[in-house]
């Protein structure tokens, strides 16, 4: 696989269709068995992976996530750190220093922040290799703040409850009763990404929570599917069943009632200013469940739309962020769909732009069964 291949699939890793596009570059690029199937506990790093020290006793499905994080971190590839093909090799030094970084950072933590993670790799990188250390001199004076710009005595505005945000999104998109009307979408569009490629995207889904993406690839297909409990991801030649955190995430992305049931997904939600998104303002609603990352959600201030979603996968080492932008909304049988969003990922993203759309109609749910395990791989994971 060239490098500009490795660094599409790394770039889009973060939604269901980006699953398989990460698993492929991961797959190219380390030692790890071909297949992962069901067992009686999750492996460890240490079982999965040769050489594994300042990362041994987390799961072997956090090795790539950690290492995704240290890459967005330091604005680099995998290649910075490992051996191309060999990532289990020592040759480089930044790899023998990342090790010595992972460790301090754990110290400063354990003996500072009572074991919670407050420090990171981007504490201090900020996505550069180099650890920022100096304050940056702008080239303009920054804007003042909302509280900077009021006027002495002026009351801060108040702003709507999450209830009022999220009961006007809901309405925004068509309300609750025309949502579940729609029991299936279809839709076929062009994905654009790394170096301005094109490629074809299909996205299947059925009510309540089954999705299925395939982009067509040179090669063959790419598939994510996620069949309401359990998620895959499928290369030529590859399948991989979907981590916990995964399959949070498929979730989010195959609920065809999402407006709906969002206020069910968290414990509490808080609301504050958003930011200006394509000439659009903005209100940031966050929901927070004790234990989990959170999920913010930009609402258009005047159409009470849904602008951008970001949402966090936990490491070992740090969240990695991945936030979808939606645009382009449209009527679909009295339900607004945007047809087209945009996923972003430190440094990398692409956009899906929806050409055709049809709801309601017949999808064999046999689109939404996982492939079994190549021939080869699935000899190899016999005892």
């Amino acid at each position: 696989m060239n490098g500009n291949r490795l660094k599409f699939w790394v770039a889009v890793c973060g939604t269901s269709l980006s699953f398989s596009l990460t698993m492929a570059g991961a797959w190219a690029q380390s030692d790890a068995p071909k297949t992962t199937t069901a067992s009686a506990g999750p492996k460890l790093a240490e079982e999965e992976y040769k050489n594994i020290q300042a990362l041994k006793g987390i799961p072997a499905e956090q090795v790539i996530p950690s290492m995704q994080f240290i890459a967005g971190s330091l604005g680099v590839d995998c290649e910075f750190c490992h051996v191309a093909h060999a990532n289990e090799k020592d040759d480089k030094k930044p790899k023998v220093t990342a090790r010595k970084m992972i460790n301090m950072m754990m110290a400063i933590n354990k003996g500072n922040f009572e074991g919670h993670r407050e420090v990171t790799c981007y504490s201090c990188h900020r996505g550069s290799k180099d650890p920022v250390g100096t304050p940056i001199i702008t080239d303009e004076e920054p804007p003042p703040t909302a509280e900077e710009g009021k006027k002495p005595g002026e009351a801060k505005a108040a702003l709507p409850s999450a209830d009022q945000l999220l009961d006007k999104y809901l309405a925004a998109i068509g309300g609750n009763d025309a949502l579940q009307r729609v029991t299936s979408r279809v839709q076929q569009g062009t994905l654009t990404a790394f170096g301005g490629q094109h490629f074809p995207v299909e996205v299947y889904a059925k009510a309540p929570d089954k999705r299925v993406s395939v982009m067509h690839l040179q090669n063959g297909e790419s598939v994510t599917g996620f069949d309401g409990r359990q998620g895959w991801l499928s290369v030529p030649g590859r399948v991989h069943m979907m981590s916990a955190a995964e399959n949070d995430a498929a979730r989010v992305d195959a609920d065809l009632y999402f407006a709906a049931h969002v206020k069910t997904l968290y414990q509490k939600f808080g609301v504050d200013e958003g930011t200006k998104i394509d000439g659009h303002d903005s209100y940031l609603v966050v929901g927070r469940t004790e234990g989990k990352p959170p999920l913010r959600l930009y609402l258009d201030k005047k159409s009470g739309l849904l602008l951008r979603l970001i949402r966090y996968a936990e490491t070992p080492l740090g969240r990695n962020p991945t936030q979808i932008d939606y645009a382009d909304y449209r009527d679909a049988n009295s339900v607004k769909v945007p047809f087209r969003w945009t996923l972003a990922r430190p440094g990398n993203r692409f956009t899906i732009q929806v050409e055709q759309l049809q709801q309601n109609v017949p999808v064999d749910d046999a689109k939404f069964v996982a492939p079994p395990p190549p021939p080869a791989a699935a000899a190899a994971a016999k005892p």
